[in-house]
């Protein structure tokens, strides 16, 4: 098959061309594009039979009617989360569409635990400190996280993964789930609604997909609710955090620090290298003004481990829909 790869960065292309060499492999052709699949770049697409795609691209219905006009029959994505993507046009299209349903929990647990840590300890500032000669300790006062109250929110795999660190960690372990998940339960979390869960915990994190239902899902209320001088993960989805609403209680002083690997205006942003024109979202702009915030730009996923399994998955939808005209791993609407 004849597939354009958007948002295409080096280590993309090397995972995807390792996984097309491996032995078996079905030697689909490549064609590698940097820029993000929108309307102004659909035409990129012209020769393709299928077109695979990232976080940030964007599938809408103008996009995905410009892509069938095309001979666009499949819709590969190289992520699990699939709110970029409008499903009832691709299906009244007759579009396949395929996701990489699960690459490595423990790649975004880790980085999230990785958050706790620094935020919780400093370590952000500290380093900075240390290599201007500064070795004082004023202001890096931390807890221990050994006894604390964690609250997750969304225990698939990734929040199951993460509530196992945790208990390495010895924290009480509360979440809040549609589904509660056997494996947690097992392992004595406790699920309670979710303004229990924000008024009990420390620690908040974020493992839930951003659907209807969970877009904002932390807002002005939620941060109320929250336990005095609490932190918050988000490594899901940018949207499901109300960023105003952050900063407002940041500025209050009542959210105690936040820790973000995504953001719900990202696609301006993220995977790019601004460093020489600077920052044109405001909001963005003042999120980092706090030093009990820390930012990092949507890598939470990023392993060889990570990229080598959703390189292969996304390989399976391939073949999948080569040879049976289905994705190994459809998203039905």
């Amino acid at each position: 098959m004849q597939v354009a790869v958007y948002s295409t960065r080096s280590y993309d292309r090397h995972a995807l061309e390792r996984a097309n060499a491996a032995e078996g492999a079905s030697g689909h052709r490549f064609n590698f594009l940097e820029a993000r699949l929108d309307a102004s770049t659909v035409p990129t697409a012209a020769g393709a039979d299928a077109v695979c795609v990232f976080v940030n691209d964007q599938l809408d219905r103008t996009v995905l009617q410009g892509l069938h006009d095309l001979g666009v029959r499949l819709v590969a994505l190289r992520c699990a989360g699939f709110n970029q993507v409008d499903l009832v046009a691709a299906q009244e299209l007759g579009m396949a569409v395929g996701r990489v349903p699960e690459y490595s929990p423990h790649a975004v647990a880790e980085h999230t635990l990785a958050l706790l840590l620094t935020l919780n300890r400093k370590i952000h500032r500290a380093y900075a400190r240390v290599r201007e000669g500064n070795f004082a300790l004023e202001g890096l006062l931390g807890f221990d996280v050994h006894g604390r109250t964690v609250g997750v929110v969304g225990t698939g795999r990734i929040g199951e993964t993460f509530c196992r660190l945790l208990t390495g960690f010895g924290c009480t372990l509360l979440a809040t789930d549609p589904t509660p998940n056997p494996a947690c339960v097992a392992m004595g979390v406790q699920y309670v609604p979710l303004v229990e869960l924000l008024a009990r915990s420390d620690v908040v994190s974020l493992q839930c997909p951003l659907t209807p239902q969970t877009h904002h899902l932390i807002d002005a209320a939620a941060f109320a609710s929250m336990k005095h001088g609490a932190m918050l993960l988000n490594t899901s989805r940018g949207a499901v955090v109300d960023t105003q609403a952050a900063i407002d209680a940041l500025k209050a002083g009542t959210l105690g620090s936040l820790g973000l690997d995504v953001y719900e205006e990202e696609a301006s942003l993220f995977f790019r290298d601004l460093s020489g024109s600077g920052i044109q979202d405001d909001v963005f702009a003042r999120l980092l003004t706090f030093p009990n915030v820390v930012v990092t730009g949507h890598q939470a996923f990023f392993t060889d481990d990570a990229l080598a399994a959703i390189a292969s998955t996304t390989l399976a939808n391939l073949d999948a829909f080569a040879a049976t005209g289905k994705a190994k791993h459809p998203i039905d609407v």
